[in-house]
């Protein structure tokens, strides 16, 4: 079960910084994780500042 970004994200940028699949990717209003590259490591959820990140 891939992590999703909601809508309470910041589009900080430090959920990107962390992630090791380079899943990340900003979209038309905020980051966005791509479900198929995702690893589910939990990476970028432990270093968002706003806790957007959950999952799905």
């Amino acid at each position: 079960m891939p992590y999703v970004i909601g809508d309470d994200c910041l589009s900080c940028g430090s959920c990107a910084a962390q992630c090791p699949a380079e899943a990340i990717d900003m979209g038309e209003v905020h980051y966005e994780i791509d479900p198929d590259k995702c690893l589910e490591c939990g990476a970028c959820a432990a270093q968002c500042p706003a806790e957007a990140i959950t999952l799905e």
